[in-house]
């Protein structure tokens, strides 16, 4: 029998895999689907050739989380850094650039370059303790108390009706209001403000990378490093009771807390049950995915430069947006991400052609499809990029949660991003990846430090559970 079973293959699934296989375990890892790799997989998804990462496409942890820092995932994968790490269309053909250059982003934003620099640049000098402090649960001292102060500070200040008092213009409120967006939450929010900070420090200090060949290519390089290392994976096989699972000393599980209940039923402890049933989902997502005949035509032309493009318009217009679908509504108008891999990978489709990977927000278990709303926003900000438009292919929240059983409600974060669901991850508690049941441990994005393709939940859990079950300390994960 194993030392340790995992449940589920995305990439904190594969990252605990990957710790405890490294640490001399045996370990095997159960899959649903048939192949793996769960927000990290990418397919041939409307014609031969052209490739589309199903879920995440740009990943500004690649390069800073503490995970992949360890794991040293550039040796391993070929990350493409744009210039631009993002970008935010304005109607006349304007638009805010974020360079991997601070700098020049801060020059060219004009009369509020000066005030973007001096929000942005500490946190871009102390992007080490940022992300020691945003990637781990926050009931914790942080490794600098002062540079989590500063950090604090302006997320209180951007996450309130405080955060257009910097600002002159609307270019620069434009460009953190795109990024800050991510979070599908209520704008201006501290929740929202704060993940848009440091992604927002992320592209100016380390970049945003796309993976060469898709983000396929992480969830290979860790099972790769599993199998190194004695690891088995099992895909086509569904893990609905923990009783199918071999009798292990540690379970590691990359599932939402609704398949936890699932899978443990009355295994849980009452009160602890009910708090994974009172746990909070977010709002879900439409994504739809574009073949087109040619580049996107965009009026600004610097934005054929970015990785990452946030269409909505101006900050107004964005708060907007995002606050219909928190009402639950479907916005006329919706925000729009943006990425443009062919661009910067010209594998992704055959010569003359491109792939263009979208998603809006939406009210939690929408069947709305979006297709005609993210064409229009387009539109307006690329003028004839309906008549490039070879296919697209939709897929409705309520069509990701059937996907993939974490997405509930279509809501890939995997719970609510507020700052109630930032210390309630599940539970409010020093170390919520151990759950009450013995060896069993949660390492999924329900856990902190949440959403994101960073590997950071599986490693955490893993670390605690080598502590708890095997006395171990956790292993070099390096190439050597």
């Amino acid at each position: 029998m194993p030392d340790v079973a995992v449940v589920g293959t995305g990439p904190n699934g594969l990252s605990a895999a990957a710790v405890m296989a490294r640490a001399g375990l045996s370990v095997e890892v159960f899959e649903a689907a048939q192949t793996i790799g769960g927000g990290t997989r990418t397919t041939e998804l409307m014609q031969p050739g052209h490739f589309h990462d199903v879920c995440s496409a740009v990943h500004p942890m690649a390069l800073a989380s503490p995970f992949f820092r360890a794991f040293e995932l550039p040796r391993r994968v070929d990350l493409i850094t744009p210039e631009v790490s993002f970008g935010s269309p304005l109607d006349g053909g304007r638009a805010a650039l974020a360079y991997t250059s601070l700098e020049r982003t801060a020059t060219e934003l004009g009369r509020d370059g000066a005030a973007y620099r001096r929000l942005m640049e500490p946190l871009v000098r102390h992007i080490g303790d940022v992300m020691d402090f945003t990637q781990n649960q926050l009931l914790r001292i942080p490794r600098n108390p002062v540079m989590a102060g500063v950090y604090g500070l302006r997320t209180l200040e951007q996450g309130t009706g405080l955060w257009n008092a910097r600002f002159r213009e609307d270019l620069a409120p434009a460009l953190l209001s795109g990024v800050a967006a991510h979070a599908i939450s209520h704008l201006p929010s501290l929740a929202a403000s704060g993940a848009g900070l440091m992604l927002g420090a992320l592209g100016h200090a380390d970049g945003w990378p796309i993976p060469r060949g898709g983000s396929a290519s992480i969830a290979a390089a860790l099972a790769d490093d599993i199998r190194a290392h004695g690891g088995v994976i099992h895909t086509g096989t569904p893990i609905d009771r923990l009783e199918q699972l071999p009798a292990t000393r540690a379970t590691l599980l990359d599932v939402a807390p609704r398949g936890l209940l699932d899978m443990a039923g009355d295994a849980l402890p009452g009160r602890y049950r009910r708090a994974l049933e009172a746990f909070r989902y977010g709002n879900g997502s439409c994504k739809v995915d574009f073949i087109l005949s040619g580049p996107v035509p965009w009026q600004a032309s610097g934005l054929a430069d970015a990785g990452t493009v946030h269409v909505g318009g101006t900050r107004t217009e964005l708060a907007a947006s995002e606050n219909q679908v928190s009402a639950g509504r479907h916005p006329e108008r919706p925000y729009v991400l943006v990425a443009q891999p062919s661009r910067f990978d010209p594998g992704r489709a055959p010569d003359g052609r491109h792939t263009l990977w979208t998603y809006c927000h939406v009210p939690a278990g929408s069947t709305r499809d979006m297709t005609g709303e993210v064409m229009a926003q387009l539109e307006r900000f690329a003028p004839g990029f309906r008549d490039l438009v070879v296919e697209s292919h939709a897929i409705t929240a309520a069509q990701l949660a059937q996907y993939n059983r974490n997405y509930v409600g279509g809501d890939f974060s995997a719970g609510v991003m507020d700052v109630r669901g930032l210390v309630q991850r599940p539970v409010a508690s020093p170390v919520p990846w151990r759950t009450p049941l013995l060896g069993v441990y949660l390492c999924s994005s329900s856990t902190p430090p949440g959403p994101g393709v960073t590997g950071m939940p599986g490693m955490h859990a893993a670390t605690y559970a080598l502590k708890d079950i095997f006395r171990l300390p956790v292993p070099d994960l390096s190439l050597g």
